[in-house]
């Protein structure tokens, strides 16, 4: 490819790894895969990523802006502060009903390379960070008690992690029930 095509194999290198991580596992996949499902050559994958590590952070990094952005939507469709907050939880649902739904990408990759790759461990937790952020946020302008943030965090984790394991989209439907009692209860 001529270097004005940076981009677009930058972005077909991106959206072969993703497939690739995400349906197989990070540990799973070499280099030599992600090049053939690319259409790269090998010499132009290490040009614009010299270490496998570098392109599971730029997946990782690339996925969050666009799921962050797809919650966002979704929950912004809704008006009322409590219903925001649920409504994370009716898109948890609409995502684990996506064709190709393995969990959490951050998740997955934590449980293979946390202990090993300082640099999987740190994509993750800011990805979680960052959720949890979003949810303390949702809580807030809800006027809820900071600690219900937390509380909605683990079920919505917990959620990604059932749903995962078991394949079905009912964790979502079961932690917004959840969520619906501790917005009640909080309300006092």
């Amino acid at each position: 490819m001529p270097p004005f095509d940076t981009e677009a194999a930058r972005t077909r290198l991106l959206d072969a790894a993703e497939e690739l991580f995400y349906a197989r596992g990070i540990q799973a996949v070499g280099m030599d895969d992600i090049r053939s499902g690319a259409g790269l050559p090998l010499k132009r994958v290490y040009a614009l990523y010299p270490a496998k590590e570098s392109l599971v952070e730029a997946y990782l990094e690339r996925r969050d802006v666009r799921w962050r952005g797809r919650l966002a939507a979704a929950v912004e469709e809704v008006d009322d502060p409590d219903g925001r907050i649920l409504a994370v939880f009716d898109w948890l649902g609409a995502w684990f009903r996506e064709p190709g739904f393995r969990g959490c990408a951050w998740i997955n990759g934590f449980g293979e390379l946390g202990a090993v790759s300082a640099a999987m461990a740190r994509q993750a937790r800011a990805h979680k960070r960052a959720f949890a952020d979003y949810l303390d946020g949702l809580v807030a302008a809800a006027g809820l008690p900071a600690d219900v943030g937390p509380q909605l965090l683990l079920l919505a984790e917990g959620a990604m992690v059932t749903a995962g394991i078991f394949g079905t989209d009912a964790p979502a439907a079961q932690a917004r029930t959840a969520a619906a009692a501790l917005l009640r209860a909080a309300r006092g």
